[in-house]
């Protein structure tokens, strides 16, 4: 029986998760195991608001919703509650307010920097009953959609319309999850991230209210306003509010699109073959790097045959003519850089047998990085000419760290990459000293601790050195002004 890498990396979590509570539940906060820590008004009140099935205390619940793909441990909500409509939600937030008791808005669950961890217990909002795709204008190329919908049932509701939503992170996160991680993809380079793709939410604050970001009606693809609230909430991360509902921008599906695998003989070359492709104006649609260690995983996963070699995966879309005449100039430099085999894929089973190895790299690779080890993954984005740069002195960096099997991967058109790095109990700090030495080595020339992972847990620290204690303080103030009582997914972003 073939089993999909995501099942197999979600069936490793809930064992690791069930394994911490059996062994040691020194991990769970003491307020999360009790949930009659609060008053019998606010259980009574909360169960009438949300209905039977609407509110559930049961452990394999709770535990399930304590997580995400990440590496952090565990930590369960008190309660989760699955709210079907606004006015479910805008109550569940009053009350958790009134009761300062902790609100964790929880998407899909597929984050990588522990966002929905529920570090001081409460109440997990879980978005999945509303799924309504509200609106799509095929003339004003926008659809609005609520917080349970995600990138591929949008794009499966498209798809005879001639209309896609191009962002696509890999995991098939829910479009409201993605707003609030600021997410990415390998589609960035040509139709940028979350951030260029959203015209307005709807947004639930901590007090019950109800904002929308670009106001009521909202749907103009420019704006000059009053503040740009859209772009705040965009990247927040469940800190400031609940979205629930985004209004994101649809693209015409292109007449053409042509894939092409370039294998180097070193990630160097890999990289500058990028940054020379991307200097010179070539119009390319993705372009992704594996490393050597990453290659040999999808070879084993994803049945394929490749030189085990770092191999830029590339996509151009267009017309026929630019099509033809952009693959012919990407292959032209990618040899200029040392490009030792060049393949250009045109026949959609091939195309799409290449992509899906490339988005099925991150379960499968770490579920067979994690047999016996713990696992993390993690981002950082640089300017582009600091690419070959940063990329190379990450790789001599876990070369020599002792960590074993470290592949670098990522969307390096738009100077984003990845680590996923195993280790052992006793290889934890340093593990962590080097994720924390790439982030240092990133912002050092003008990038970013995190691309599209977010902060979360796992990047609190650096937020203060990236954005200096004036940066830092004006955003808790901004948090303070619309959630005083401190209830929305508490532990974040902030140390």
């Amino acid at each position: 029986m073939h089993v999909q890498p995501r099942t197999v990396l979600y069936l490793s979590q809930h064992m690791k998760w069930l394994w911490k509570r059996l062994t040691n539940m020194s991990w769970m906060s003491s307020k999360s195991t009790n949930f009659g820590d609060y008053t019998d008004d606010f259980q009574c009140t909360l169960e009438s608001v949300l209905g039977v099935g609407g509110v559930s205390r049961g452990e394999a619940v709770r535990g399930h919703h304590g997580h995400d793909e990440s590496h952090h441990p565990p930590q369960p909500p008190d309660a989760v509650v699955f709210p079907s409509c606004l006015e479910q939600v805008r109550a569940v937030a009053r009350l958790c307010n009134e009761f300062r008791v902790p609100l964790i808005p929880f998407g899909t669950g597929t984050g990588l920097e522990g966002g929905v961890v529920a570090t001081k217990g409460g109440v997990c909002m879980d978005m999945c009953k509303m799924d309504s795709i509200v609106e799509v204008s095929r003339e004003d190329l926008y659809a609005t959609v609520e917080p349970g919908v995600t990138r591929l049932m949008l794009n499966k509701h498209l798809r005879n319309s001639g209309l896609m939503f191009p962002v696509d992170p890999g995991a098939d996160a829910s479009l409201c999850g993605m707003v609030a991680t600021r997410a990415s993809g390998t589609n960035a380079v040509k139709y940028g991230t979350m951030r260029e793709n959203v015209l307005n939410l709807q947004v639930v604050l901590a007090d019950g209210s109800v904002v929308h970001t670009a106001g009521l009606k909202g749907r103009a693809r420019k704006s000059s306003a009053g503040y740009n609230l859209t772009q705040l909430f965009v990247g927040s991360e469940g800190t400031l509010g609940v979205i629930t509902q985004a209004t994101v921008r649809l693209h015409a599906i292109p007449e053409t699109t042509v894939a092409a695998l370039c294998t180097f003989p070193s990630i160097r070359a890999a990289v500058d073959a990028t940054v020379h492709m991307l200097a010179v104006g070539v119009s390319v649609g993705r372009v992704e790097l594996l490393d050597e260690i990453s290659i040999d995983v999808s070879n084993q996963c994803s049945n394929l045959d490749l030189p085990v070699s770092p191999t830029l995966f590339m996509e151009f879309s267009g017309t026929s003519a630019a099509v033809e005449e952009d693959s012919h100039r990407a292959k032209e430099l990618v040899e200029e850089n040392g490009c030792v085999q060049f393949t250009c894929e045109r026949e959609q089973e091939a195309k799409n047998t290449i992509w899906r190895a490339r988005h099925e790299w991150l379960y499968a690779g770490q579920a067979q990085l994690s047999i016996g080890r713990d696992c993390l993954t993690t981002d950082v984005c640089v300017p582009i000419s600091k690419l070959p740069q940063v990329v190379t002195e990450t790789r001599e960096d876990l070369n020599s760290s002792g960590l074993i099997k470290a592949p670098i991967f990522g969307h390096v058109g738009d100077g984003n990459f990845h680590a996923v790095i195993s280790y052992n109990k006793d290889e934890q700090q340093t593990a962590d000293e080097v994720v924390v030495r790439m982030a240092r080595r990133a912002m050092r020339v003008g990038g970013t601790c995190t691309g599209e992972h977010g902060v979360g847990l796992g990047k609190r620290g650096l937020l203060m050195e990236e954005f200096g204690g004036t940066g830092v303080e004006l955003m808790k103030q901004i948090k303070g002004t619309l959630d005083p009582n401190g209830i929305m997914n508490p532990g974040k972003l902030f140390m």
